[in-house]
């Protein structure tokens, strides 16, 4: 079970807290979050790949999910996991905001939340996919410095998947040992 600690970010002016709490996936906010998700894939693709996710594939030392609690709403989600059993690569997957939530930096703040997790457990690279359709998503993983490398995943349709890969080794992040760190964005 994942036992992480909730990581707390503050925006300068906003009294608005916002919290990243380590859930299972199937919590039952985590479920609602990915159900949400799953809905609007299908509603931007025709279809999408199933939310039904292993819990235990998102457990520490390999994985972390959190849900992202705006003034303790649940208002957004996503996971990182080892991609290789043993290897140096993990996987970012489900990244995910209601839509009231977008445009504000969540998606940013929760990115570098997973990676800096991830690079706690030796990540030297993160991969990840998203659809061709979805533009404020390429765009924050570019800017983020993720580059297109070829499809990681066979059955993926390269007309609608992307995979993107960061190299994480000349990274700054920012958690604490403890886990826990205030950040002004």
């Amino acid at each position: 079970m994942t036992t992480g600690q909730p990581v707390r970010w503050s925006r300068a002016g906003d009294p608005e807290e916002i919290v990243f709490v380590p859930r299972r996936t199937d919590h039952p906010d985590a479920a609602a979050l990915l159900d949400a998700f799953f809905q609007e894939q299908v509603g931007r693709y025709g279809f999408a790949e199933s939310v039904d996710l292993d819990p235990d594939i998102y457990d520490e030392p390999n994985g972390l999910f959190v849900v992202v609690y705006q003034d303790d709403r649940p208002v957004g989600c996503g996971g990182c996991r080892r991609f290789e059993q043993r290897g140096d690569t993990f996987e970012i997957k489900k990244t995910y905001l209601i839509p009231e939530a977008r445009g504000c930096g969540l998606g940013r703040q929760l990115l570098d939340m997973l990676e800096d997790a991830a690079v706690g457990w030796g990540a030297r690279r993160t991969i990840l996919e998203t659809g061709v359709r979805n533009v404020a998503a390429l765009r924050l993983f570019t800017s983020n410095g993720y580059v297109p490398i070829a499809r990681y995943v066979a059955s993926r349709d390269p007309e609608i998947n992307r995979a993107f890969e960061k190299d994480l080794t000349g990274s700054s992040h920012r958690l604490t040992p403890d886990g826990v760190q205030q950040a002004t964005v």
